[in-house]
């Protein structure tokens, strides 16, 4: 899509009347609770499901890569964010050991099929949290911010304003979907913050381009019976901390985003384990607008307070909305919402038919892994736990929301390292990682044994995590070893970040298919 028909295109949106558009969301509402009374949400079993994120590189410096459109449509993914994005959603699945398997199945096809386009190219789909190399001859800071302005006319059709011209902005690198673009350019883009506020990091762009540093795993959970997702809910914000300090893998930004002043050993010393986190807030939240979109979830009451939340949250971006004959076409503006509802662990409420419509819980905390392995034992390990602590009725629920948190913060700042807060199955609380995970594995064993998996099954999906335990090693801190090792070696900060990344990559290369992180130990 050229300049010209993106612009015309954010013209439509931005001409949509943000109050008949939530007018009409909150009525959307009141149909969904009714058809959740009803039982038109309810599945006979969970289901599970997979969103999976990549940037693409160069196969041979591993720079940054813009993926041309065309191949994407050869690779059969979604675009995402930026230019070097790309998205696979997988089908979902029952809650079993052949669904499961079907998930990994799904997840290598596809994904072997689109490396095979991208190799073509000289290119490579990386999974990894956060890209640090940019583009050849261009530097981070300006493949983030750099953008053209345009001039649109507002108003128009259906409209009783006179339409008048306004200037708006489109960053250079960012996909060509308008909704991405507008979130710059509405009455409420002042709600977003658009800068990157980390350790040593200070970046203010114009869009919210910067979001496209990051990617993630998304496991998804379709409850069995709608009415029940509070409980669901509850127990996965207190898995939340727990699962990100297994899985962080971002210790660093791109080189030449830090400070001028500031030194290779004070950027290893303030680093987080997860900058992911950090920069998905700081560029989507304004801290003088309030608590912001993008934030850690309160519990929920009722399935009726979770679809009022989604309702009721504030709309950055009001897209015009096409209905047909989907069975969710009939809350068409309210399944808008979803896409601008950020919060870390969100219910969603959808489906094309009756039959499909669904209950879901989306746990997005989990950056993009080493290997499919990885990926997989984050979903495995996930619906594991939501399928036994809500029918054992585990005591961590008792948890205080606060401390379930803290945990989650301090897990994006330490990883394995943090203080996390834990209630075991006998009712003890503890700080003991070693008791923490001996706990939350064996209820997500049981989970899975509960659903007809074997033992040797179980084993091997969760041995990628149990390992890390074990070994007190996440992806995020085999970099950042690897990073210091460089430094005391007398390399300066950008050649060690260098490395450590076409190291990353070339790993990955070796193990995303038949391997798992758990290998690299002492690589």
């Amino acid at each position: 899509m050229g300049a010209e028909e993106l612009t015309l295109r954010l013209e439509d949106v931005l001409a949509v009347d943000a109050d008949a558009f939530q007018r009409r969301a909150m009525a959307e509402a009141d149909d969904i609770v009714d058809a959740i009374e009803s039982g038109a949400f309810d599945n006979h079993q969970a289901i599970v499901g997979f969103e999976y994120e990549f940037y693409a590189v160069d196969r041979d410096t591993g720079a940054l890569r813009r993926v041309p459109r065309r191949l994407l449509e050869l690779m059969g993914f979604e675009k995402e964010l930026g230019l070097h994005n790309a998205e696979m959603t997988t089908s979902p699945q029952p809650l079993n050991a052949d669904g499961l398997r079907a998930q990994e199945a799904e997840i290598c096809a596809r994904l072997r099929a689109a490396q095979s386009v991208a190799n073509a190219e000289g290119m490579q789909l990386v999974s990894d949290a956060l890209w640090t190399l940019p583009p050849a001859g261009e530097s981070a800071r300006a493949y983030l911010t750099d953008s053209v302005e345009r001039t649109i006319g507002e108003g128009g059709e259906g409209s009783d304003e006179t339409p008048q011209e306004r200037t708006v902005t489109l960053a250079a690198n960012m996909s060509d979907a308008a909704r991405y673009h507008a979130m710059a350019n509405t009455d409420r883009a002042d709600a977003a913050g658009m800068v990157l506020d980390c350790p040593n990091v200070s970046l203010e762009a114009q869009t919210v381009m910067p979001e496209s540093l990051i990617t993630s795993i998304q496991p998804h959970y379709q409850v069995p019976h709608a009415p029940d997702l509070p409980a669901y809910f509850t127990y996965a914000l207190r898995i939340a901390g727990p699962l990100l300090a297994l899985g962080v893998n971002a210790p660093f930004l791109p080189a030449d985003l830090y400070d001028d002043e500031v030194t290779p050993e004070t950027i290893l010393e303030d680093a987080w384990m997860e900058h992911r986190i950090s920069i998905f807030e700081t560029v989507l939240n304004d801290p003088s607008a309030g608590a912001g979109k993008v934030r850690f979830p309160r519990d929920i009451d009722s399935v009726g307070d979770a679809v009022a939340r989604i309702a009721s949250d504030d709309t950055i971006v009001p897209m015009p909305v096409e209905t047909g004959h989907r069975f969710d076409d009939d809350f068409a503006h309210f399944r808008r919402k979803h896409g601008t509802y950020w919060r870390w662990v969100r219910p969603v409420f959808d489906g094309a038919s009756r039959s499909a419509a669904n209950a879901r819980i989306e746990f997005r905390p989990i950056p993009a892994q080493p290997t499919v392995r990885d990926s997989v034992a984050f979903l495995a390990t996930f619906a594991g736990l939501l399928e036994s602590l809500t029918r054992l009725e585990h005591p961590v629920r008792e948890l205080d929301w606060a401390v379930a948190r803290e945990n989650f913060y301090a897990a994006m700042r330490d990883g394995l390292e943090a203080e996390i807060h834990w209630i075991t199955n006998d009712g003890q609380e503890t700080t003991d990682i070693d008791a923490l995970y001996e706990d939350l594995f064996a209820h997500a064993e049981e989970g899975l044994s509960s659903q007809g998996l074997s033992e040797d099954e179980i084993a091997a999906y969760l041995y990628p995590l149990r390992r890390r335990v074990r070994q007190r090693q996440t992806p995020a801190a085999w970099k950042h070893d690897r990073v210091a090792e460089e430094i005391e070696n007398g390399q300066p900060f950008d050649s060690a970040l260098e490395s450590m990344q076409r190291a990353y990559i070339e790993r990955q290369r070796e193990t995303l298919f038949g391997g798992s992180f758990s290998e690299w130990k002492g690589e």
